[in-house]
């Protein structure tokens, strides 16, 4: 059974010498591997939950459409509140931008989704739009 210092009371000798044994260092080790186990599964935890948060709609477009169309459309429905286009590949090809128009609608609302969906159906181009989110990931 441990003992509690108690403020104002000096330690005893024997107290003392305990904390500086063999056993001690042992015990301050202990301790604080699982200080540090807890504070990475907390960090773990929370990276966990900001990606269970993440949503995003993938556009995808007939075959033979120009990138000049595809960055077209993903420019002009980028106007939508709590719509945001991500980032397009450095290299801007028919390989690379295939499913390179995706939007994250973290934030998106159903009437902002709807309101994506009705820009996206302007463009005979686009043959559909896959609403995603962190938990309909494979894996």
């Amino acid at each position: 059974m441990g003992s509690t210092k108690l403020t104002g009371v000096p330690e005893s000798s024997r107290a003392k010498a305990r904390l500086r044994g063999p056993a001690a260092v042992a015990a301050r080790a202990a301790a604080l591997a699982v200080g540090v186990a807890v504070t990475v599964a907390v960090a773990g935890c929370a990276k966990f939950d900001s990606a269970l948060g993440q949503q995003w709609a993938t556009v995808s477009f007939k075959p033979d459409t120009t990138i000049s169309t595809m960055l077209e459309v993903r420019s002009d429905c980028n106007h939508i509140p709590n719509v945001r286009a991500e980032k397009l590949p450095k290299q801007q090809n028919e390989i690379t931008m295939n499913g390179a128009v995706t939007y994250r609608t973290d934030n998106a609302s159903d009437a902002n989704l709807a309101q994506l969906q009705q820009c996206l159906q302007r463009y005979p181009s686009v043959a559909g739009i896959d609403f995603e989110d962190s938990g309909s990931e494979g894996g």
